[in-house]
């Protein structure tokens, strides 16, 4: 493995408050996306694409039970998705994972005209946004 760039991202925490619903939701959707099972302990799991992983954990130390992307703190995650039809398909599938569309009536073009995305949460009030490559820019 060749050394990861400096700056690049390591790892991502995430604190959830139940673990099982979280590997339902996140274990799909990040297998999905080519992301390996990487680590597993009695409260949290982690999922691993290159030198990057993610933690998902069930801390005793939380001070709520669920998540409020609008409040200090991380929004959402966003993932490059090969091309509209892989945004459809994972949109399609998602809520068999415990997912729901988020701005339906503007997918999939809630992030305006120029892009393509499912922007999806789950019942825990995370989100994540999964966005079509963009075809290069004219020269």
């Amino acid at each position: 493995m060749t050394r990861p760039t400096t700056g690049a991202l390591h790892h991502v925490e995430i604190w959830v408050p139940d673990l099982e619903r979280a590997v339902t939701s996140f274990g799909w959707l990040l297998e999905a996306l080519g992301y390996a099972p990487f680590q597993s302990w009695a409260d949290g799991r982690s999922w691993r694409l290159g030198a990057t992983y993610l933690v998902f954990e069930r801390s005793p130390a939380l001070t709520a039970g669920r998540h409020d992307r609008c409040r200090p703190g991380m929004n959402h995650l966003a993932f490059h998705v090969e091309d509209r039809h892989a945004v459809e398909a994972l949109a399609a599938e998602a809520p068999r994972h415990g997912w729901s569309l988020m701005f339906p009536a503007r997918h999939p073009h809630a992030g305006g005209e120029r892009t393509c995305a499912a922007y999806l949460e789950n019942a825990d009030g995370f989100e994540v946004e999964l966005v079509a490559a963009s075809p290069a820019p004219p020269d």
